[in-house]
């Protein structure tokens, strides 16, 4: 996929380990050649430990049947000793239910166990990766009709013998109840994961839904109509650009509602990222000007733009005093500076900032408050609306509200696995699917979302191995289509409104990151730049590394935002985790696109 050009800004990064630094080196000769090309950011931050291979007795996730296990003896090392000296392994493949054979040193995978006359004559994986150059395998007896090795399991969805179909003119049936894909997988999902988290309770949220989804992206809509309308009415300015979804994203660091995306439960109800916003467009928006002549004019700007504000509010004696004398000394020094230089017009719009605006804010403190407060009560009528929604079609099939279950009582270390949902899912309704030009295109009602091909095709593959309760794929494709519609509900209204906040990811849905609790294993990190969200990202992850004695590391891509720096910059760079700091210059580093699963292939 193509890649766009970063703006003219730096980045850094950091590394952040619970080893000692005598043992970072050993460790990093140990890792794997695997990694892939990682996106690049605008200003990173870098936190790394090195990666953990050493959880080879814990059992696969996606060899038992639902809950996860505990840490107990696998037959991963159940082979022969020059096998394993060779770097052989045993594992179970959940999408095949056979055990197949995986060479850690050469990344090799069989599903037969290699063979020890053969040792010493295994292929160059380098110069002949498909061994067409070696002997071929000899002729075994033809597989029957029932061998499962017969079907792409990637594609195909098994058929229960004896199971009884359903009508082919079932109204709630999906046209693509059995989706031939016809397509050659590039990932690789049946590698085992060596993460490892304690047990977590299962989430109670709603199973998603077409209709719900449509309810709050009409909603979402109506708070942004409703912000822009705030600002202007009380302000006189235009809305910050994406400050609505950096508010998204700072409520969801406190909210303990019962919505996924817009908040309803949080203490305090104003938002100090959309405050700070807000206020720094008071009493003009400021742009960095091109010339001189633009620096001379936004000057004079906000200057004229100071003094009828704080004639206009009712301010301090005070204030009024400092703003107007500051405010007439500019016009005076503007009258006789015609031909003043670029820095100097910038050096003065900067003192007169300085002088005025904790005046101009005190004086608008109040107006800014309760356009956060009146948006977070408009936030909450919402949610309150979809959650109505929500479980009066639930009713419909007999599936009433439940109370959340009950952590677990006892730390359980177990394998990273999916988030459980306990709400049973009804059939969802029907979703039309076409594909041309390597585009799906998915209608429900009239309303069309397109996704890349590849992207649809990923999706389909993670669905297959986590999603436990759709096993005939009769809800994928509802389900797909909430994916993409809430995720354009969160991108915005205006043209490349969200693009910012998500480069460099490919389609993936917000994890609850900040209720993730790995014990080891190796990450990346590369939040949205919202300062409140970095904050927490930093405080939950040094937690992390406190309370773990295994090797447990993330690598973390944030802004170098010196002017101020940042509370997380400043914070990992004086972490006692921290490993390495790297610093990418402007224009020597690169992201993916934003909408890199909706932008086409050129």
């Amino acid at each position: 996929m193509d890649k766009t050009p970063s703006v003219s800004e730096n980045g850094g990064t950091l590394e952040l380990s619970t080893q000692s630094p005598t043992e970072e080196k050993e460790t990093k000769q140990e890792m794997p050649n695997n990694t892939s090309q990682q996106p690049n950011p605008e200003k990173p931050l870098h936190v790394q430990i090195p990666p953990v291979n050493n959880h080879d007795k814990l059992q696969r996730q996606d060899s038992v049947p639902f809950s996860p296990q505990s840490m107990s003896p696998d037959p991963v090392h159940d082979l022969p000793v020059e096998l394993l000296q060779a770097g052989w392994r045993k594992f179970w493949s959940k999408r095949e239910s056979r055990p197949y054979f995986f060479n850690k040193n050469t990344n090799e995978s069989l599903w037969d166990m290699p063979m020890l006359e053969n040792m010493m004559q295994q292929r160059d994986l380098l110069t002949d990766p498909l061994g067409i150059g070696g002997p071929g395998p000899e002729p075994g007896p033809a597989p029957s009709l029932n061998d499962v090795r017969i079907s792409r399991a990637s594609i195909d969805i098994p058929h229960h013998i004896g199971e009884k179909r359903r009508a082919s003119g079932d109204a709630m049936c999906s046209p693509t109840k059995r989706p031939a894909f016809a397509y050659s997988p590039f990932w690789n999902f049946d590698i085992p994961t060596n993460v490892v988290i304690h047990e977590r309770a299962p989430c109670c949220l709603p199973p998603p839904h077409p209709d719900v989804e449509v309810l709050r992206s009409q909603l979402t809509a109506k708070l942004r109509q409703n912000y822009q309308e705030l600002c202007h009415a009380r302000e006189g300015i235009d809305a910050p650009m994406e400050s609505f979804n950096r508010w998204l994203l700072e409520r969801k660091i406190i909210d303990k509602g019962t919505d996924p995306m817009l908040p309803s439960n949080c203490i305090p109800e104003i938002s100090q990222s959309m405050y700070r916003e807000v206020m720094n467009d008071i009493p003009v928006k400021l742009v960095k000007p091109k010339y001189s002549g633009d620096s001379r004019k936004q000057l004079f700007r906000y200057a004229d733009a100071a003094k009828k504000m704080i004639e206009s509010r009712t301010s301090t004696p005070e204030s009024r005093k400092i703003v107007k004398w500051n405010v007439e000394e500019t016009f005076t020094w503007l009258r006789r500076q015609s031909n003043a230089s670029y820095e100097d017009y910038l050096e003065r719009l900067g003192h007169l900032k300085r002088q005025c605006q904790p005046h101009l804010t005190e004086t608008a403190k109040s107006s800014v408050e309760g356009i956060c407060s009146k948006l977070y009560n408009m936030s909450c009528e919402s949610v309150r609306k979809l959650h109505e929604k929500n479980w009066q079609i639930l009713a419909e099939h007999n599936i009433h509200e439940m109370p959340p279950p009950q952590p677990p009582h006892h730390k359980r270390k177990v394998l990273c696995y999916p988030i459980q949902m306990i709400v049973p899912c009804p059939r969802l309704l029907t979703v039309e699917m076409s594909n041309e030009n390597e585009i799906h295109t998915l209608k429900y009602r009239g309303e069309a979302l397109k996704v890349n091909s590849s992207h649809f095709y990923k999706l389909e593959q993670l669905y297959r191995i986590n999603c436990r309760d759709d096993p005939r794929f009769d809800n994928y494709l509802a389900r797909v289509w909430c994916l993409l519609r809430r995720y354009h509900t969160f991108f915005g209204l205006q043209p490349s409104e969200g693009f910012g906040l998500h480069v460099a990811l490919p389609v993936s849905v917000f994890d609850p990151i900040l209720k993730f609790h790995p014990v080891s294993g190796s990450f990346e990190a590369n939040p949205p730049f919202c300062e409140e969200l970095m904050e927490s990202m930093v405080d939950h992850f040094e937690n992390l590394l406190a309370e773990s004695n295994e090797p447990l590391s993330f690598i973390i891509f944030i802004p170098e935002w010196r002017d101020p720096p940042t509370e997380a910059l400043i914070r990992l760079e004086s972490s006692r985790f921290k490993r390495k700091q790297v610093v990418l210059p402007a224009y020597e580093h690169e992201y993916r696109h934003g909408f890199q699963h909706i932008c086409p292939n050129r």
